[in-house]
């Protein structure tokens, strides 16, 4: 029988074919590639490389022996994967939600890393708006969700901060703040804000904010808004994702920036490697 060690050298070295790069791939020394590939040589009784000064080429039998022994360790080494994802409950389904057009494309690139790392649970998707994700979580309907912090739930658990964003102000295409470079958290006593996330009821010097209309969805919001009805703090992203004719997106000059993460009510193995997915793909990215 071959060993594990003899295995990953002489399928290395016939990827790499050159043994110095096959020693740093396995990190070791290029001596032990020499020693261990002489050794199967001689178990098999044939040369499986052709070695020169200049080059590296597999034989016949090399060549035979990596088609019939790569197939096989690749199965090998996905059913014990898949044998340790279950022994740690990454199997079955993990249900995650998103609010907002944005999150939805950051959810789909941490799904994307998070089935590559765990190939034996499936992701299901969904929308939520703001009112629905703790609900959700605490009705079991979905095990994860990407909102905006914070969530005044002391139930649920807010994971790390994964993306920090200006705001800005929506407005209809005819107020008078359109045509300002800048907005100030007081203007807000001056006009009626239609309420969405942390909407505050004073502004930082105490005066009162007049909140407009509630609305079910963010495309509700900005429908008000751009009727003229109402003027609506939002992250920056919405100009990107929710561009109107009717509504024009005036910056904060002095707002804390918002911030989005991951919340659940319970942590499982499924829910754990989805934070980590979550927070490795915007580290590196």
């Amino acid at each position: 029988m071959l060993e594990r060690h003899e295995v990953e050298t002489f399928l290395t070295l016939f990827e790499e074919l050159h043994f110095g790069r096959t020693a740093e791939r396995l990190h070791v020394s290029t001596a032990r590639v020499s020693q261990t590939v002489r050794k199967l040589e001689r178990r098999v009784g044939a040369p499986l490389f052709d070695r020169t000064s200049r080059r590296v080429e597999p034989t016949a039998a090399g060549r035979r022996l990596y088609e019939r022994v790569r197939p096989a360790w690749d199965e090998i080494g996905a059913a014990f994967q898949e044998a340790v994802a279950a022994g740690r409950g990454l199997t079955g389904t993990l249900r995650a939600a998103f609010v907002g057009a944005a999150a939805a494309q950051l959810l789909v690139g941490v799904t994307g890393l998070f089935r590559e790392r765990v190939p034996g649970c499936e992701v299901r998707v969904r929308e939520a708006q703001w009112g629905e994700v703790a609900p959700w979580l605490r009705e079991d309907r979905v095990d994860v969700a990407l909102t905006t912090f914070p969530v005044d739930a002391p139930d649920l658990t807010m994971g790390p901060v994964l993306v920090r964003e200006a705001r800005v102000l929506a407005v209809a295409a005819g107020h008078p703040f359109a045509r300002r470079a800048t907005v100030s958290v007081e203007d807000l006593a001056r006009v009626t804000v239609l309420p969405l996330l942390d909407t505050p009821a004073t502004t930082p010097s105490g005066r009162p904010v007049v909140l407009g209309p509630p609305a079910a969805t963010l495309n509700e919001l900005l429908a008000l808004v751009g009727a003229d009805q109402g003027v609506l703090p939002v992250g920056a992203q919405t100009r990107r994702y929710y561009a109107r004719p009717d509504v024009v997106y005036v910056p904060f000059e002095d707002a804390p920036r918002l911030e989005w993460g991951l919340v659940w009510r319970t942590e499982t193995a499924r829910v754990r490697a989805f934070s980590e997915a979550a927070r490795d793909l915007l580290r590196d990215s």
